[in-house]
């Protein structure tokens, strides 16, 4: 049977009273062993308070805004059968046991930022340790000479990214100064100056990965002491303002540009800089890393406009809805109509709801190109014409749209890229052993994308049918969900309307979509003298990251040349 557990703050250190800044989950959330449940914030660290098991949570008992110490119950949750019961303040915060050691992140990262006092104080209780060492070297550092500062203890933390370099060669620091930020999944954190004087050389940049004893800086030490440090303002900063009044700073500028240069591939680039100064959690951070959102265009809703969890979110949904792209694109001017004539609203219907913000972030995602293309199909216009009749009688409509997807078959089986999608990593092609083809149909409601399942395994009378039935159920209102979903490739057939060409957008996570434009008898030269042909007028939009110009003229070639042998489109599937 599952047992209830109190949910304790761990050991925070030296550090009392911290403020508790966000509280990630509430009464009856499921969480998983290191999963954040509240937000502590010092004036040093920003940390997450983790799960020590797996469980169901049956109450929070802190709110934003309250102040907690090691060892406060802050809740209660059932642990799941089978987790290991332990409490978050058994051993090590985040159910480790002493066996393991000193070695949790949320107990260890408020405690690397110490002041100097402190530090000496401990060396003395440990005269073998490195911070004696650090500390007496602090405490005794004299005018002139040169001291190397180093990352102290980070715990079980290794290769650990700086994010944010705050001095530059030149500079004055004081001790507790901050020279470097670091951040891990768990927690960001400044590393201070242990000596006051001048920076001689700094030896890391944003990007860099560090361990326990990696060097920061060489440091002229100067004979000001801690105690000599300028008067605080009157006024205290917050984190953000205090961030905001640094912006421009020179020093600032190197790590900015170093930050732009190493944005991953396949994102837009985060300012580095601006990220690391955000007002955030290390959970708020994470989920912003894992979404591409970049801290620094993001508005805080919290206190002392902290960026919560939902500012991100809601973020991510302004760009996906059209409300808004960041800084990629100004907002379209909001005009009152009303004064200049007579206006009238009508509202969207629910299928332009639907579609408005996917067509919107397609076409802000992919990269979109367009092939045009003209194919003869003065042949395939013949015998359809020969067919139609008998078609008719057996009840089947054999429109030309049903020839262009019997043709589409077989340019997506010659090439295959057409009909796969780019994986959510960015750095795979996942290719569908299946041809779905989606039509886009014109209703009264707006258009719809009715999906024929298997199109390479029907033959042109088996799609005509197919199509009749689904645009007949798409203009009464009769499409069940699952009539529209799993396409691979879109055709947009206009024909009928007019139109010489246009650029369709693809249908997103498809990678192409073909436009089909109305034919014309149009006069071809055959080597000896013009003729007239009937040539129908195609538009392939594809998606530049994984379609190629050259493949795409390719497949629009291939396609004409499949539309143009009549006969071979007729042929009964193998």
């Amino acid at each position: 049977m599952a047992d209830s557990i109190d949910i304790i703050i761990p050991d925070l250190g030296d550090f009392s009273g911290v403020e508790v800044i966000e509280v990630l989950v509430k009464s009856g959330d499921r969480v998983a062993p290191e999963d954040g449940l509240i937000t502590l914030e010092t004036d040093k660290a920003a940390m997450d308070v983790p799960a020590a098991d797996a469980g169901e949570i049956e109450e929070i008992t802190v709110s934003v805004g309250d102040k907690v110490s090691s060892g406060d119950v802050i809740g209660r949750m059932k642990v799941a059968e089978g987790a290991e019961e332990t409490t978050a303040g058994d051993g090590e915060a985040g159910g480790k046991s002493e066996d393991e050691g000193d070695s949790d992140d949320t107990s260890e990262l408020p405690q690397q930022s110490t002041a100097e006092e402190r530090d000496v104080e401990e060396a003395k209780d440990d005269p073998g340790s490195k911070k004696k060492s650090q500390a007496k070297d602090t405490a005794k550092a004299k005018s002139g000479e040169k001291q190397t500062v180093e990352v102290p203890d980070l715990g079980d933390f290794s290769d650990v990214e700086v994010i944010e370099v705050h001095v530059t060669d030149g500079d004055e620091v004081n001790v507790e100064d901050p020279l470097i930020t670091l951040e891990t999944d768990k927690a960001a954190m400044d590393v201070p100056s242990t000596v006051a004087g001048r920076i001689e050389s700094v030896l890391l940049k944003v990007g860099d990965k560090v361990s326990e004893g990696s060097k920061i800086a060489v440091i002229q030490a100067s004979s000001r002491s801690p105690a000599e440090k300028p008067a605080a303002p009157e006024a205290s900063k917050t984190p953000r303002e205090e961030a905001e009044s640094k912006q421009e700073e020179p020093a600032r500028k190197p790590a900015k540009k170093e930050a732009a240069r190493q944005a991953p591939r396949g994102r837009p680039a985060i300012d580095e800089a601006g990220f690391s100064r955000a007002h955030a959690s290390p959970s708020v951070r994470k989920l912003a890393r894992e979404l591409g959102v970049d801290l620094a265009s993001v508005k805080g809703s919290g206190e002392k406009n902290r960026i919560l969890h939902e500012d991100v979110k809601n973020f991510v949904r302004e760009l996906l809805t059209g409300g808004g792209v960041g800084t990629a694109l100004p907002k379209v001017p909001s005009i009152d109509f009303a004064k200049f004539g007579e206006v009238r609203k009508e509202p969207l219907t629910r299928i332009q709801k639907i579609a408005a913000p996917r067509l919107q972030a397609s076409w802000i995602n992919l990269p979109h190109v367009t092939q045009h293309d003209l194919a003869d199909i003065t042949d395939l216009e013949e015998k359809r014409q020969e067919l139609k009749g008998p078609a008719k009688e057996r009840g089947i409509s054999l429109t030309i749209l049903a020839f262009i997807m019997r043709a589409c078959v077989a340019a997506l089986k010659e090439y295959p890229k057409a009909n796969a999608s780019l994986a959510d990593d960015g750095e795979n092609l996942v290719y569908k052993e299946y041809i779905h083809l989606g039509f886009a149909a014109d209703t009264e409601n707006g258009l719809m994308v009715p999906v024929i399942r298997d199109a390479d395994k029907k033959d042109v009378y088996e799609i005509a049918t197919e199509l009749g039935q689904l645009s007949k159920a798409a203009r009464d209102r009769k499409l069940k969900a699952e009539q529209m979903q799993g396409g691979s490739f879109t055709i947009s057939s206009l024909g009928g309307i007019g139109g010489t060409a246009f650029t369709p957008i693809v249908n997103a996570p498809e990678v192409a979509i073909l436009g089909v434009s109305r034919s014309t008898m149009q006069p071809v030269w055959d080597g000896a003298e013009f003729k007239p042909r009937l040539m129908l007028p195609l538009s392939l939009s594809y998606d530049h990251r994984v379609i190629d110009g050259a493949y795409a003229v390719r497949f629009t070639t291939f396609l004409c040349q499949t539309l143009a042998d009549a006969d071979a489109l007729l042929e009964a599937i193998p």
